[in-house]
């Protein structure tokens, strides 16, 4: 496993590199030999924000955590990135057709399902078409994150969502 470590308004200092190569290694026992692994550190006033992504094939397995210190946010990534390994390891390997970046013994293992996923909440409402733009300004009024809503132009489901920086994404399926 190849760890590529890169930060951003920060020097990397040879204690923390020591302690990612560390705390990343744990999962080598998942991956084949050949796998690239991305870090990406970033410090923003008070925010250290750590950034894991491992490409895999056609996919990427992820995690972005932020926190007041950065070794915090390096043991969230590392377990956030071991639960999503192990929660969906079968999608991984049905998508990845006998998972050729994966070591053996992670593809023979069975991960007990501690931690299924469980709808807790189920919404119904009414959905009126209406342009993305009216549908930013709804999203905004509920304080959400994201809204889904019926496009007034290709009466289609799409989903309006907030990003960083302050601008708004647009999701609708292809044809």
């Amino acid at each position: 496993m190849k760890i590529i470590i890169v930060g951003k308004n920060m020097d990397v200092t040879p204690a923390l590199e020591s302690a990612i190569r560390e705390k990343l290694g744990k999962l080598e026992r998942f991956f084949a030999s050949d796998i690239e692994v991305r870090v990406t550190l970033q410090v923003q006033k008070d925010r250290q924000t750590i950034e894991v992504t491992i490409p895999v094939r056609d996919d990427i397995i992820r995690s972005e955590q932020t926190s007041n210190d950065m070794y915090v946010s390096l043991d969230l990534a590392e377990e956030v990135i071991e639960r999503q390994l192990k929660r969906y390891k079968n999608r991984i390997i049905d998508r990845h057709h006998a998972g050729g970046a994966f070591k053996d013994e992670y593809l023979q293992k069975d991960y007990a399902d501690d931690e299924d996923i469980k709808i807790v909440r189920k919404k119904v409402f009414d959905m009126k078409p209406m342009y993305p733009e009216d549908a930013c300004v709804e999203m905004e009024l509920l304080g959400h994150n994201f809204y889904v809503f019926c496009n007034a132009e290709t009466e289609k489901i799409n989903v309006v969502y907030k990003r960083k920086g302050g601008t708004y994404g647009l999701i609708e399926p292809e044809a």
